[in-house]
């Protein structure tokens, strides 16, 4: 490997380095902070967030119900990411009249991008239409990332809570509604 190389390694992990404490503070104050970073601006978009969809943030879950509501979140996202592809010749933004993309393939690609490994088996050009590309493909790439936030500090609370509070892992659909507000929303 040449000198240059050595250079971007070492430049690469000196950044690491430098970023861990404040990316790290970061996240505790999203996740785990009596206040989240600007406050004025996210926190009534928060709220309502709450509101719309009925949660309570102060309701903490136990890890049973924290696994069934990040199950139930991810099996109605492969139905309806499902549902998009079968029935994608009859929705909007269809201009190459594709049809529908055959029950296998829907479910591969479905199963694929909730579980963020975004296989594929098609080409995506000539098989999907824009309105199943965007609503039903790149939605996947935020909620499944924010799934995944969501397990890891599932698995983080478990193994860092006291025994008294370890019956609580947190609350599932905050977790994915700050993911989403703080760290994966294109317009943060």
């Amino acid at each position: 490997m040449s000198s240059h190389g050595w250079l971007q390694i070492v430049f690469y992990a000196v950044v690491i380095v430098l970023m861990t404490k404040p990316l790290g503070l970061y996240l505790f104050r999203v996740f785990e902070g009596t206040t989240q970073p600007l406050p004025r601006v996210f926190a009534p978009v928060e709220r309502g967030l709450y509101h719309l969809c009925g949660i309570n943030p102060e309701e903490r879950h136990t890890w049973k119900e924290y696994t069934s509501a990040l199950l139930v979140f991810s099996l109605l996202g492969v139905l309806v990411t499902y549902a998009i592809q079968r029935l994608q010749q009859v929705l909007p933004l269809n201009p190459q009249h594709f049809g529908a993309v055959p029950p296998d393939l829907a479910f591969n690609t479905a199963v694929s991008f909730t579980t963020n490994t975004n296989w594929q088996a098609y080409s995506g050009e000539s098989t999907m239409s824009y309105f199943t590309q965007m609503a039903g493909l790149a939605w996947h790439n935020f909620t499944s990332a924010a799934v995944g936030i969501g397990v890891a500090l599932a698995l983080a609370r478990g193994l860092t809570y006291r025994a008294v509070a370890a019956a609580s892992l947190g609350n599932f659909w905050v977790d994915l509604i700050r993911s989403h507000s703080f760290l994966l929303s294109p317009s943060f």
